[in-house]
């Protein structure tokens, strides 16, 4: 069973096949570092994080690569604004990036270059295009010419006498064609420069992705990824300078995640709905916004808001009280006993992994995925409610074997990867230094309301039971005795 993945160049789901056998070549677009990550730079690290550990779930290598821009127009300008050189802005938020991929679980790709450490491959591959015809140079700067490549547009689906004719582009006199877009921009003062064959300047932007990408995977690779607003124009015009210079398909397919929303607006300083990752994360468990993200389907836009933070948080609580339940399950069950599940059960928890891994070979599909787990903890709940009534070796095995596997399957979206009785107990202490009750007056208030209920005083019991839920703290009476959790609003 091959994945299936939307290709952005044939606009359809394809069967995936690298290039070079259990070989994945993957590029991506990485951050321009001039200020702190927001919630999108979020979704588009994860969602890349999910399809590398996918791949090598299934057994691939894969080299990963995603740059650092480090120099460019708004760090120029961000770092005039702080007194401070370029190099420092620049390194300093890749630092804070760091922070906040290490604090998201993100694993580290196979290399992660930046712009400023590959000018000689960007002057290479710029004067290969000249010598082509297919850029010239003009007081400094150097443009691609867009006319001469004659599937210029097929990535965007654009053509470029609908782009001529509605353009809105301030004229530049260096150009031979408006549409022309530059390679190597001319040295302003006071600028960061290098030496070229046209003069001192710095790359344009485009150009640094077809220079990183070509010299650690190629002329050719497998997958080039990053968010549906680099399609047009940072890819497309990626992709038209790397086939005019190599003369072959530049890349098999392109993977693009869609937009982050925030109570469906579009995500703007400007109307201060703009959320950064740490500030997300000093509300929430970085897990939780793993389970959101990855709660839809990573083409599909995504709307952040607090109730979907809050059912996220309580869909992750849910899976790990599963596990927990499990875990803390004796092992010394009868092998005498009849099973309590029934042949349908069996069926459903002996298949999780392929569910999973179909849900997820059409086209990375976590919101099915997801699904899946949750299936599978209901029916492992409902087990787990029967079982010290009639214990079962074979159902202890059954539920002991679906956990892990829910675990294994559940880290390839960064989820359920701390101890499970850990992480729920951290979160009760977390809740109860918001409520005015201490867990030892919980635990003592219980244990003097089972004393009630064994001397059937039941308006004693009742009365205990309604003091504890005016602090917001539930009780659940059951074969092995009588837990709390906190209520959920």
């Amino acid at each position: 069973m091959s994945v299936k993945i939307y290709n952005t160049l044939t606009r359809k789901k394809e069967p995936f096949h690298p290039l070079e056998k259990g070989h994945i070549k993957l590029y991506v677009c990485g951050i321009t570092s001039y200020d702190y990550c927001h919630i999108g730079h979020a979704r588009s690290a994860l969602a890349f994080d999910m399809i590398v550990r996918y791949f090598r779930y299934l057994d691939y290598k894969v080299t990963y690569i995603r740059n650092f821009t480090d120099i460019d127009d708004k760090i120029i300008a961000r770092a005039a604004e702080q007194n401070t050189s370029t190099e420092e802005l620049a390194n300093r938020f890749i630092d804070e990036f760091y922070i906040d991929m290490d604090k998201l679980g993100v694993d580290r790709p196979t290399m992660e270059p930046k712009a400023t450490e590959h000018i000689q491959e960007m002057i290479d591959l710029i004067s290969e295009l000249i010598d082509k015809d297919m850029a010239y140079a003009a007081n400094g700067d150097v443009y691609y010419r867009v006319g001469s490549f004659a599937e210029y547009g097929k990535l965007s689906g654009r053509r470029l006498e609908d782009m001529q004719a509605g353009a809105r582009i301030q004229i530049n006199e260096n150009k031979d064609d408006p549409m022309d877009f530059v390679l190597w921009k001319a040295s302003k003062p006071g600028e960061p420069n290098w030496k070229s064959p046209w003069g001192d300047g710095r790359p344009g932007w485009h150009i640094e992705c077809s220079a990183m990408s070509r010299k650690y995977l190629g002329d050719t690779f497998d997958i080039h990824g990053g968010g549906q607003d680099l399609i047009f124009p940072h890819h497309e015009n990626e992709l038209a300078q790397s086939e005019a210079a190599t003369s072959k398909p530049y890349v098999n397919m392109w993977i693009h995640h869609g937009f982050v929303t925030i109570r469906d607006e579009k995500m703007s300083k400007s109307l201060g709905n703009f959320l950064t990752i740490r500030d997300i994360l000093s509300h929430y468990h970085p897990e939780v916004l793993r389970f959101f993200i990855f709660s839809t389907q990573y083409r599909n836009p995504l709307d952040f808001s607090e109730e979907a933070m809050q059912n996220a948080m309580t869909g992750l609580d849910r899976l790990y009280e599963c596990i927990a339940t499990v875990e803390g399950m004796r092992d010394d069950f009868s092998t005498q006993s009849k099973q309590i599940a029934s042949a349908k059960d069996i069926t459903k928890l002996t298949s999780i992994k392929e569910r999973f891994q179909k849900a997820m070979n059409n086209d990375f599909n976590t919101a099915l995925a997801q699904g899946v787990l949750f299936e599978s903890a209901k029916v492992m709940n409902k087990i787990s409610r029967q079982i010290d009534k009639q214990p079962c070796q074979s159902d202890y095995d059954l539920l002991t074997t679906a956990a892990a596997t829910i675990i294994k399957l559940a880290s390839i979206m960064g989820i359920l990867q701390e101890k499970a009785d850990k992480y729920l107990a951290a979160k009760k202490a977390a809740m109860l230094e918001q409520i005015e009750i201490s867990e030892d007056e919980i635990l003592q208030l219980i244990k003097e309301r089972n004393h009630a209920r064994d001397e059937k005083n039941w308006s004693q019991s009742d009365e205990i039971r309604d003091r504890l839920l005016a602090h917001n703290i539930e009780l659940n009476d059951g074969a092995t005795g009588t837990g709390w959790s906190i209520k959920k609003d």
